[in-house]
């Protein structure tokens, strides 16, 4: 409960900015290592670093939805950047597909993987040895579509536009997932980043913050 009324304090210091639509909830941009969601000017930038298969991710994307996105990225002083950080197959798979997304359409489609994480993990845990190994050997394209059958993101995707001709298409991608395992790879050595969730704040690393409540701290520190 504190954490929702600093958050409303917070949002209320300050005076409201308001993007050309009115709303920079609605303004996002592929970015050189990512998306970034909400105004390019904003005071705080915010990096996430995000694991589609880490529960922790999962668990901060719920929480920090209203106060972070509704808030503060909504009245333009804070904006988020979220960026890929791959440990699995999983990982690949559907940064992978989020990417193949327009930008518009990237955030909900990010958010809704992670909030659904419970459901496609346990199919996950209830594959066999065989389903995993066709995740992690032969052609790229066919690990990919590989993870996609067995944890059903086909269907996932298809009731948000995606059907599954487009999908094979994004997953045969070979030059679009290299780029997302290489600039994953290349943030975990620039920023050391020991696992995740992990932020920056402003292009800093924030140590030892990690969960919405750290965060939160973190930018009532720098507004």
């Amino acid at each position: 409960m504190r954490n929702i009324f600093l958050a409303v304090s917070m949002a209320l210091a300050a005076p409201v900015l308001v993007g050309a639509n009115g709303n920079w909830n609605a303004t996002v941009a592929e970015t050189a290592g990512g998306h970034r969601l909400g105004n390019p000017e904003a005071k705080v930038k915010l990096t996430e670093w995000v694991s589609y298969t880490c529960s922790h991710c999962a668990h901060f994307e719920q929480e920090s939805q209203g106060p972070l996105k509704l808030l503060l990225v909504r009245d333009g002083r804070v904006a988020v950047e979220v960026r890929h950080f791959v440990r699995d197959p999983i990982d690949l798979t559907i940064a992978a597909i989020t990417n193949c997304l327009p930008d518009s359409k990237f955030f909900a489609a990010h958010s809704a993987f992670l909030l659904s994480q419970e459901k496609w993990m346990a199919k996950a845990r209830a594959t066999n040895r065989a389903q995993q190994q066709r995740w992690t050997s032969g052609a790229i394209p066919a690990r990919l579509r590989a993870v996609a059958n067995d944890l059903d993101f086909y269907e996932f995707m298809e009731g948000r536009g995606m059907g599954r001709t487009e999908l094979d298409r994004c997953l045969s991608d070979e030059n679009r997932v290299r780029a997302i395992a290489n600039q994953s790879q290349a943030d975990i050595q620039k920023f050391s980043l020991a696992g995740t969730p992990s932020f920056a704040i402003n292009g800093k690393l924030a140590d030892g913050v990690h969960d919405w409540s750290a965060v939160q701290k973190a930018l009532e520190d720098v507004l």
